[in-house]
């Protein structure tokens, strides 16, 4: 493994994040984040923002809201 560099670990952490990598690759970028503080502050932000955007996904709307969303959409609709 070698140290693949601020560019390539910035470019790549999305899919880093989401485990669409090679394992080779995900060592690299591992191995670069545990040595560089900018490139693992920046994972940590998508970190807490992937987790922030899943916990968002699962609430759901108040049932008064729901309703009054249908109604507007069934009357935009007839």
């Amino acid at each position: 493994m070698t140290d693949c560099g601020c560019d390539k670990a910035k470019a790549e952490l999305e899919e880093f994040l989401h485990n669409e990598l090679s394992a080779a690759e995900c060592a690299d970028i591992r191995e670069h984040l545990a040595n560089c503080d900018d490139c693992s502050a920046e994972h940590l932000v998508g970190l807490t923002l992937s987790s922030k955007v899943k916990e968002a996904c699962q609430e759901t709307a108040p049932d008064d809201l729901r309703a009054l969303i249908v109604g507007t959409i069934e009357r935009l609709d007839a």
